[in-house]
C-alpha cells in the first residue's frame, strides 16, 4: 500500500514539477524507491546515509520536496521497525521543511502530519500530538477535505482522553455524530472512541460529572459500532478493538466467560486484518496476556509476554532470563505496559527482587520518554504514569521491610517517592541555571506562545481560530528548533536523594520530616526523627478521600466552622489520627511534604485531641504542638538556599483597586504596617502594575503582594491581578527573582490544578518556578481585615529576629491570643489560610552581625592604643 502511494506520489511530483527534473532530484527518488522495494533495517541505514550525501550539495524546492517524501517514508517504517524516536525526527524534519518552503504539491496531512500526530500521542507527547492535529484539522477545514477532518476529530478525541479531560472528548465525539455528515464507518469508529472515554467515567466517576444510565451508554455505543462496521471488511481491526474493550470491561465485573467469549471474536476480526504491524501484534499479545493474568494463568500469560519482546526487540533473546537486555530498550508503550504486567507476574509468583528488576526496566524507559518530551502538560502526564508504577513498588519494599526488618527497604521506597515530586519544577530549576541563552529564549518564547493560545482560548466563540493557528505554528516551529538545540543532551538520570545529609539538616534544624504519596490504593507515610525512617499507611480508598475532602469542605466558607463547632472539632481530630502525625516529639520543628488532595489541607488547624469547647483559643490545634513549614519534596527541603545575612527590603505591590468593586480596604492598612518595619519600595493603586513589579523584583529580599488572585478552573489557569492586568501563573515562569521570601497576601494563592505527581499549579507555583524558594500564601478565600492583622504581626516577628516559618507559627499563635479579636474570627478559617513553603534555618539578626564586627574593631583599636602608650 505504501508502495503504491509512493508511485502515485511520485507521479505527481514529476508532473507538477515537469518531467525534465534535476538529476539530484532523480537520485532522491530513486534512492526512496529502492529501499521501499526492499525495506529493511539495513536499507534503512543506509538510506540515512543518502540523504545525509545530498544535503551536503546545493538544493532547489523540488530536491527539497523530495527530501520530505523521503522522510515520510523513512519515518513510517523506522516506526515499523520500532525505532519511534527516529520516526518522530524524520516526521519533525519532513514537516519543517514542507512548512518553511510553502510547499501544497504534497498531501502532508496523509503522509505526515496524521502519522506524526499519532506518534507523539503514543509517547505521550500530548501538547504536540494536540497541536499537530489541530494543524491538519485547520487545513482540512480549509480546504474541505470531509476524511481528514473526522480523523482530526478521532484523533484529538485519543489526545483528550489520554490527558483526562473525557469531558472534552465526550462533547466533541457526541457533537460531531449529531451534526456532521458522516459515512457508516466514520459514525462506527467515533462511537468506539465515544464508548473509550464513557468506559473511563464509568470506572472513576471523578473524571467528569455524573453522566445517566452510564453503563447503558458505554455497552450502547461499542454495540452501535459493531452494528455499523461489521459488514465491511475493511474495518476489522476496529471491531477487534470494539470487541476487546468489551472483554476488558466484562474481566474487570469478573465475567470470565463472557471476558473470553468476546476475546475470541476480538482475535477473529484482527487476525482478519490485513498489512497488521508488528507493534500492532505485540499489542494484542499484551492484551491478551493481562487477560489471561487476570484470570491467574501466569505460564500462558509469561509466553504471551515473551512474544511481545521478541516482536518488538530486535535480536531479544530469553535463553538465560525471559527479560529483555537492558541496552535494548527504547521508547515505547507497549514494551513499557509488557514489563510492568511481566513485574506483576513476578509479584504473584512471590518473586519480589525480579519484579523489582523488572520495574526498573520500566523506569529505565520512562526516562527514555522524559527526554522527549518538551510541553509542560506532557511532562506531568508522564509522572503520573511512573507514579503508578512507583506506589507497586512501594508496596513490595514495605512487605519485604516486614519480612526482614531491613531498614534500607524503607530508604529505597523514600526514593521512589521522592522521584515523583514536583519533578516538573525541578527540572525547570535546574535547566535555568545550565541552559545556554539561546534555550533559555527558546523556553520563555515557548511558553508565551502557550499564554496566547489559553488566551484567546478564553474568548470562547469569539475566539480567532486563525490566529490560534498561527500561534500554534510558531509554536511547532519553536518546539523543533529546541529539539535540535537539545538533541546532543544525555538522558538525565534520576536524583538521588542524599540520606545522610538530611539526616543531618534535620538534626542541624531540631526538625522531624514527614513526607506523603498518595496512591490510589494507599497514602504512604514516611516519618524521618532522630537519624531514622518509618513507613507507615492508611488505605486511600471510598473512605479516606472523603474525609479529607469534608474537612477541607469546613473551609470553603467563612461560618461552617462557627456554625458546626463540634463537628469541626471531630473530625478534626480524626484526620489528625488518620494522618499518623508525630506526639511526644522533643524537636517542635515539623516539614511537611504533602501530596494529592493533602496539598490544600492547613495541618496546623488539625485537632490533636477532642474537646468540648467552643473557644477557639482554648482548642487543641497541631499549631500547639509544632512549628510548621511544608515543602515540595525531601530534596527541596535538603538542598534549600541559606538565606541572605543583609538587610532585608521590601518590593511591595498594593493595587488596592479604590472605588471600585474590587477594594481592598485594609490593603492600605497592611501597606503602612510593613513600611514602619522594613525600608523598600511600596506600589499602590495604579502605580502597582505589572511591568513596575518586573523591573524592581530582583532588587529586593521580600517580595510583597496584596491584590487579588483566582485558583480558575478546568479551563482557566490561576491567575493574579495587578492594577493594570491579570496575570496567569504561567507569565511567572520567565520572571528572573530569586528573593529570599515572597509573600502573596491574596486569596487562593496556593490553589490550582492538581496533579498527584506535581502538585497544585496555582500563583505560588508559579513564582517558585521563577525562582522562589520561600514563601507565604492562602488555601482559601482570605477576610481582608484578618489578612492585614495577621501580617502585621508575621513582620513585626521577622524584624525581631525570627526566622520566616517562626514568624508564620508565632503570628498565628499570637492572633490567638488577641483579646481584641472576637472568638468568632479567631475561627481556624481566619488564622490557618496562610501556609509557609521553604527552609526552616534561623536567622541571625543583623544587628548581631554588626555588633561582632564592631567589638572586634574596638579590641583592635584599643590593643593599638595600649600598644602606642607601651612605646
Amino acid at each position: 500500500m505504501v508502495k503504491k502511494l509512493f508511485y502515485l506520489l511520485l507521479f505527481t511530483t514529476l508532473t507538477v514539477f515537469g518531467q525534465n527534473s534535476l538529476a539530484l532530484e532523480d537520485k532522491i527518488y530513486n534512492a526512496v524507491d529502492a529501499f521501499v522495494a526492499n525495506p529493511s533495517l539495513e536499507s534503512l541505514q543506509k538510506l540515512d546515509a543518502t540523504e545525509k550525501n545530498f544535503w551536503k550539495k546545493p538544493k532547489s524546492k523540488n530536491e527539497l520536496l523530495a527530501i520530505v517524501v523521503l522522510n515520510c517514508n523513512k519515518a513510517y517504517y523506522e516506526n515499523q521497525f520500532g525505532k519511534t524516536n527516529q520516526a518522530v525526527l524524520s516526521y519533525e524534519k519532513a514537516w519543517q521543511i514542507y512548512q518553511k518552503n510553502k510547499f501544497s504539491n504534497y498531501d502532508i496531512t496523509e503522509f505526515c502530519l496524521k502519522p506524526l500526530g499519532n506518534l507523539y500521542t503514543i509517547i505521550g507527547d500530548y501538547d504536540n500530538a494536540e497541536n499537530t492535529i489541530k494543524q491538519y484539522y485547520y487545513l482540512a477545514e480549509t480546504e474541505k477535505n470531509q476524511s481528514q477532518k473526522i480523523a482530526a476529530i478521532l484523533n484529538l478525541s485519543n489526545v483528550y482522553q489520554n490527558t483526562g479531560r473525557i469531558n472534552e472528548a465526550i462533547d466533541l465525539l457526541e457533537k460531531t455524530i449529531k451534526t456532521e455528515k458522516l459515512s457508516t464507518i466514520q459514525k462506527g469508529n467515533l462511537f468506539n472512541n465515544l464508548g473509550n472515554n464513557y468506559v473511563l467515567i464509568y470506572k472513576n466517576p471523578a473524571f467528569s460529572k455524573p453522566i445517566p444510565d452510564i453503563f447503558k451508554k458505554l455497552e450502547g455505543s461499542y454495540f452501535s459500532a459493531i452494528r455499523l462496521l461489521q459488514s465491511d471488511k475493511t474495518q476489522t481491526e476496529t471491531l477487534a478493538n470494539c470487541y476487546r474493550n468489551l472483554s476488558a470491561l466484562n474481566i474487570q465485573w469478573q465475567n470470565t466467560e463472557l471476558a473470553n467469549s468476546y476475546f475470541e471474536k476480538a482475535k477473529k476480526q484482527f487476525l482478519a486484518t490485513p498489512n497488521l504491524s508488528p507493534r500492532k501484534l505485540a499489542k494484542f499479545n499484551y492484551e491478551e496476556a493481562n487477560l489471561l493474568f487476570q484470570q491467574q494463568k501466569y505460564t500462558e500469560a509469561n509466553a504471551l509476554l515473551t512474544s511481545v519482546y521478541k516482536t518488538l526487540i530486535p535480536n531479544y533473546s530469553n535463553k538465560k532470563n525471559i527479560l529483555p537486555n537492558p541496552n535494548s530498550l527504547y521508547a515505547e508503550t507497549i514494551l513499557l505496559d509488557a514489563l510492568d504486567l511481566q513485574a506483576e507476574i513476578f509479584v504473584e509468583q512471590n518473586q519480589p527482587k525480579k519484579a523489582f528488576e523488572t520495574y526498573a526496566l520500566s523506569f529505565q524507559i520512562e526516562e527514555l520518554f522524559a527526554n522527549l518530551l518538551v510541553y509542560e502538560n506532557s511532562k506531568i502526564i508522564n509522572q503520573i504514569r511512573i507514579r503508578n508504577r512507583t506506589e507497586k513498588c512501594i508496596s513490595i519494599y514495605d512487605l519485604l521491610f516486614q519480612k526482614e526488618n531491613k531498614i534500607s527497604y524503607i530508604e529505597k521506597a523514600l526514593q521512589l517517592s521522592e522521584r515523583t515530586k514536583s519533578g516538573v519544577l525541578k527540572n525547570y530549576l535546574t535547566n535555568k541555571k545550565t541552559a545556554s541563552r539561546e534555550e533559555k529564549l527558546h523556553l520563555e518564547q515557548l511558553q508565551n506562545c502557550t499564554n496566547e493560545i489559553v488566551k484567546e482560548q478564553q474568548k470562547g466563540d469569539l475566539a480567532n481560530v486563525s490566529k490560534i493557528n498561527e500561534v500554534i505554528k510558531k509554536q511547532n516551529e519553536l518546539m523543533l528548533s529546541l529539539k535540535k538545540i537539545r538533541s546532543k543532551n544525555q538522558v538525565n538520570s534520576a536524583e538521588i536523594l542524599d540520606l545522610k545529609s538530611l539526616y543531618a539538616k534535620l538534626e542541624k534544624d531540631k526538625a522531624i520530616l514527614v513526607e506523603y504519596f498518595s496512591g490510589f490504593e494507599k497514602m504512604y507515610i514516611f516519618t524521618l526523627a532522630n537519624q531514622r525512617i518509618k513507613l507507615d499507611f492508611y488505605w486511600d480508598n471510598h473512605t479516606a478521600t472523603p474525609r479529607i475532602i469534608s474537612f477541607l469542605d469546613y473551609f470553603s466558607d467563612a461560618n461552617k466552622i462557627t456554625n458546626n463547632i463540634s463537628d469541626y472539632n471531630h473530625y478534626g481530630n480524626s484526620l489528625y489520627k488518620m494522618l499518623k502525625l508525630p506526639t511526644n516529639s522533643t524537636y517542635k520543628n515539623l516539614v511537611i511534604v504533602p501530596d494529592g488532595l493533602l496539598n490544600f489541607l492547613p495541618f496546623e488547624a488539625l485537632i490533636t485531641k477532642e474537646s468540648t469547647t467552643t473557644n477557639f483559643a482554648q482548642m487543641h490545634y497541631l499549631l500547639n504542638d509544632f512549628r510548621i513549614a511544608y515543602n515540595n519534596s525531601a530534596g527541596f527541603y535538603l538542598n534549600g538556599k541559606s538565606l541572605s545575612r543583609d538587610k532585608k527590603t521590601v518590593l511591595g505591590i498594593f493595587p488596592i483597586f479604590e472605588k471600585t468593586n474590587y477594594e481592598l480596604t485594609f490593603s492600605k492598612t497592611e501597606m503602612q504596617s510593613i513600611k514602619s518595619n522594613f525600608d523598600g519600595d511600596f506600589f499602590d493603586n495604579s502605580n502597582a502594575t505589572f511591568e513596575n513589579f518586573k523591573r524592581n523584583a530582583a532588587n529586593y529580599s521580600i517580595l510583597h503582594l496584596s491584590t487579588h488572585a483566582t485558583s480558575g478552573d478546568t479551563e482557566m489557569p490561576a491567575s493574579i491581578k495587578f492594577y493594570d492586568r491579570e496575570i496567569f501563573y504561567s507569565e511567572l515562569y520567565n520572571l528572573n527573582i530569586n528573593p529570599d521570601l515572597v509573600v502573596l497576601s491574596a486569596c487562593e494563592t496556593g490553589i490550582g490544578k492538581l496533579y498527584k505527581s506535581e502538585g497544585a499549579m496555582s500563583v505560588a507555583r508559579g513564582f517558585q518556578f521563577a525562582g522562589a524558594q520561600n514563601l507565604l500564601f492562602s488555601l482559601w478565600k482570605v477576610n481582608d481585615y484578618t489578612t492585614s492583622v495577621f501580617m502585621d504581626d508575621f513582620y513585626k516577628n521577622i524584624k525581631n529576629g525570627q526566622s520566616y516559618f517562626e514568624a508564620n507559627a508565632n503570628a498565628k499563635l499570637d492572633f490567638l491570643k488577641d483579646k481584641s479579636i472576637s472568638n468568632a474570627k479567631k475561627s481556624p478559617y481566619y488564622w490557618s489560610a496562610f501556609v509557609y513553603y521553604g527552609g526552616i534555618e534561623a536567622t541571625e539578626k543583623p544587628t548581631h552581625y554588626y555588633f561582632y564586627i564592631l567589638g572586634l574593631l574596638i579590641l583592635i583599636g584599643l590593643f593599638l592604643v595600649f600598644k602606642h602608650f607601651r612605646k
